[in-house]
């Protein structure tokens, strides 16, 4: 698990050339951010000059409509002071009405209309009686001033674009003067101003007032996604969208009367318009991010050439050592600099100093091992000139109790024998292999199936499994093998003539713990065989050897006995500690 994390904690931590590109960024950053100002602030003020322009050239093409509408209201005025004067007369007023027309082109129709929407006196000398009017009641009677196209009924439904001044004597409201400006002299004066300009005078309402091209299709010009009363509202000002063609188009609006009429003009984009300064908005973000892009990967391939590649070419020579690899004495840098070179040298003077002392700590061990087997021989081979001599001493003893002592002993030293025979010819002398060991002294116990002097066959069964323990668990761990079997002869029936066995058992019990168990079939031994034996026999030694056994392997000891056979179960950890008491 902590392996896992600290793999996991390698990947996620950044890399050299990231830092790097980390560090270089925030070095730059400054310059970035004051080159991006710098650049928005210019484009801003040239998007000001470019909107304030295209506005100027919407104002100058809508400057003849503007003056002749800007005129019609000052005539409006004047009329509204005069008509306040008591003295003028019906007939004056018409008089005056039709010269204004006459001197003018472009009015059709100029008149005066009290507050109950009659017309008093007008351009065209019919009698008040006849003038009732009620198409503009609702403009008339605003009392604001208002410029509305309307069609006039009693001129046989001429389009016009009507002027209204209201007249007020004080705060006495006397009615509103009506100029009539013929529109299709103002859609002239539109279409000649700029062809390849569409042009819309619009009310603050959003009514159409006239057009360059004043047909059916005249609202298709007019931008998509924007209403004409929105547009008022907002003032003086340009955008970009597209007219309900679905052609794109730059639109400005100008007020020419303020609060009541302005002009729109739609423009094909131009490159100098707002289009260039979108592209070059783009660019002023992009550009400092190229230079950002291109600074960190000029940066990253001289570090990566004068300190990535020779720093990973170290980490390739650790990871050679790591894996055994100890010839590195002619690695070398490629022109690294001084500072890499120096930490190279030292590396490899680090790999000598560290190859030496691993020859000379081999050399010890070999040293150490050699002797450490010659010890097990030598102790082996005078344990088993102990057995030999007890051998002979057994031969020549008459009584058959001495025998059996004597031959009991000599199965202990065998053990022992047994235990340094194996250390002495085993590769790995920190661990032994348990059922090796355990498989020959019982086989040297059984000696062809004989575990007796007498000669009696008994069968026995072992089953080992590929367990190893430490040298100090092995000589306890075989003394208690060797009185569990001695133990089991003494009770598998050897007087009876039943068929005796024994079966001894060596099992990984898992969670650490190994167990070995001896089985053998079970007869109580009867007062004949108690005598014969002598008195010491049966005294409990093996018992009391076999508990201390299993005290120095700190396991725990478990004995069943049934009507038919005897067990013996020992557990013991496989992380031995010696207990307490067991010196």
């Amino acid at each position: 698990m902590t392996e896992r994390a600290g793999v996991l904690d390698s990947f996620l931590r950044p890399k050299l050339a990231l830092r790097l590109g980390f560090a270089l960024s925030l070095a730059i950053l400054p310059l970035g951010l004051i080159s991006v100002f710098q650049t928005y602030e210019l484009l801003e003020e040239r998007q000001v000059l470019s909107e304030t322009a295209l506005l100027a050239q919407t104002q100058q093409v809508f400057s003849e409509s503007r003056d002749m509408i800007q005129a019609a209201l000052g005539v409006g005025r004047t009329l509204s002071d005069i008509i306040n004067d008591d003295a003028v007369s019906y007939d004056n007023c018409g008089a005056l009405m039709r010269g204004l027309v006459e001197r003018e082109p472009a009015y059709v129709f100029a008149g005066f209309v009290d507050p109950a929407l009659n017309v008093t006196c007008a351009s065209d000398g019919v009698p008040p009686a006849e003038r009732s009017v009620t198409s503009l009641g609702t403009e008339l009677a605003s009392r604001e001033i208002e410029v509305v196209m309307h069609s006039l009924e009693f001129a046989a439904g001429i389009a016009t674009v009507s002027v209204l001044v209201p007249v007020f004597d004080g705060d006495d409201y006397r009615g509103v003067i009506w100029i009539a400006i013929h529109m299709n002299l103002l859609i002239e004066k539109l279409a000649e101003a700029a062809p390849d300009v569409n042009l819309v005078l619009f009310e603050a309402d959003g009514g159409i007032i006239a057009t360059a091209h004043y047909t059916d299709m005249r609202r298709a010009v007019l931008p998509e996604n924007e209403r004409l009363d929105l547009l008022a509202a907002r003032g003086r000002h340009t955008f970009r969208d597209t007219n309900r063609f679905g052609i794109t188009r730059d639109f400005a609006v100008v007020p020419l009367v303020p609060g009541k009429v302005f002009a729109l003009g739609s423009w094909e984009p131009r490159q100098s318009g707002l289009v260039r300064l979108r592209h070059e908005q783009m660019f002023a973000l992009y550009f400092p991010l190229l230079i950002w892009a291109i600074t960190i990967a000029v940066a990253y391939i001289w570090v990566h050439y004068l300190v990535i590649r020779h720093v990973r070419r170290l980490r390739s020579w650790m990871r050679l050592y790591a894996a055994g690899r100890g010839d590195l004495e002619g690695a070398q840098l490629d022109n690294a600099p001084d500072e890499l070179e120096v930490v190279a040298e030292s590396f490899r003077a680090m790999t000598r100093r560290l190859s030496e002392q691993e020859r000379e700590r081999e050399a010890d061990l070999r040293e150490k091992t050699v002797l450490l087997r010659e010890v097990h021989h030598r102790v082996k081979n005078n344990l088993q000139l102990i057995s030999s001599m007890l051998n002979m001493q057994i031969r020549a003893t008459k009584s058959a109790e001495a025998k059996h002592l004597l031959r009991r002993v000599q199965d202990r030293v065998m053990a022992l024998s047994a235990i340094h025979r194996y250390l002495y010819m085993a590769r790995n002398l920190s661990l032994v292999r348990a059922d090796t060991l355990l498989d020959g002294i019982i086989q040297q116990l059984v000696m062809v199936g004989t575990l007796d002097e007498t000669g009696r066959k008994i069968e026995v069964t072992t089953e080992f499994d590929a367990v190893e323990i430490s040298p100090d668990q092995s000589v306890p761990l075989s003394l208690l093998a060797t009185e569990a079997a001695i133990n089991a002869v003494k009770h598998c029936g050897m007087t009876t003539g039943i068929d005796a066995w024994i079966n001894i058992a060596l099992k990984d019990l898992g969670d650490g713990n190994y167990g070995l168990s001896v089985v053998n079939s079970y007869v109580a031994l009867t007062q004949q065989d108690m005598a014969a034996h002598g008195p010491d026999y049966g005294s409990g030694l093996g018992a009391k050897l076999i508990e201390s056994f299993v005290a120095q392997l700190n396991g725990t000891l478990e004995i069943n006995q049934h009507a038919d056979r005897y067990e013996l179960h020992v557990v013991f950890p496989v992380n031995w500690h010696s207990a307490p008491d067991a010196a």
